[in-house]
């Protein structure tokens, strides 16, 4: 299923090499699994896709496009445990493979489907049912242009959901803000990302902020980790994430809204 113009921009080119080179090398992702379990790259891995999917009403039949899919693990689980159709989009060739890798494995193909591109270059017309994405939009700068994108995408009356990381009120560290921008993400506070939404003609929306329940993640993830001194900048990562958040200033938040 081709979702996208047939040019990508050079733009997108250039930030999927940077992606591949650098946050999402095929070692760096295998790391990250490490931490958030097989198949996941995102804040809770299976024990928060559980949750959160629990909560969309999902039903067999139902259409789903998840923005960022990374390894595939949310994908998989809609489909086995919900018998949806997932569509995957994704701008890391090297997560794209791996997902492919286990899609086979799975052997989910009649399900779930992956494709290389970026939403902000989609070309779709009311063709979900849902939009899913996990802690993905960090990476897109405009904001307005990607929840219009959305907004589009989605069937009359269908369902938004996707978590993201979030600003923290108030004023942050300088160790923070070079995190942020060393990462190239850009954040909003839990209402901004509300009020993006609704700027964007969604109806019902629902803005959560679950900073505390993104600390409660970080612990147990860094539990998973093997006390054996392996892995070091994964801890010392993790460690600096959970210093952010005691200190409110690295959140967390759940998004849902109808089209």
């Amino acid at each position: 299923m081709d979702i996208l113009t047939e040019t990508p921009q050079t733009s997108t080119e250039q930030q999927s090499a940077s992606f591949d080179s650098t946050q999402y090398t095929r070692d760096s992702i295998k790391k990250y699994e490490s931490i958030f379990g097989r198949n996941f790259i995102s804040t809770g891995g299976l024990e928060s896709t559980r949750e959160i999917t629990a909560l969309m009403g999902l039903k067999p039949g139902l259409k789903v496009l998840d923005v960022g899919s990374g390894l595939g693990g949310s994908a998989f689980h809609m489909a086995q445990e919900y018998g949806v159709q997932v569509h995957g989009l994704d701008l890391s060739h090297n997560m794209l493979a791996m997902a492919h890798e286990r899609l086979a494995e799975a052997r989910l193909e009649r399900l779930v489907s992956f494709e290389y591109g970026d939403i902000l270059e989609a070309n779709i017309d009311a063709q979900y049912d849902v939009v899913y994405s996990r802690d993905a939009f960090l990476h897109i700068k405009d904001k307005d242009r990607l929840f219009r994108t959305l907004k589009r995408a989605l069937k009359p009356g269908g369902l938004l959901f996707f978590t993201d990381y979030c600003w923290g009120e108030g004023r942050h560290t300088a160790e923070f803000l070079a995190y942020v921008a060393q990462r190239g993400y850009t954040l909003h506070t839990v209402k901004e990302y509300g009020q993006l939404i609704e700027a964007a003609g969604f109806k019902d929306v629902q803005a959560m902020d679950k900073t505390a329940l993104f600390g409660h993640y970080l612990h147990l993830e860094l539990k998973r980790l093997p006390d054996d001194g392996s892995l070091p900048e994964i801890r010392q990562s993790w460690n600096e994430k959970i210093v952010r958040n005691q200190r409110g200033e690295q959140g967390w938040g759940w998004f849902s809204a109808k089209s």
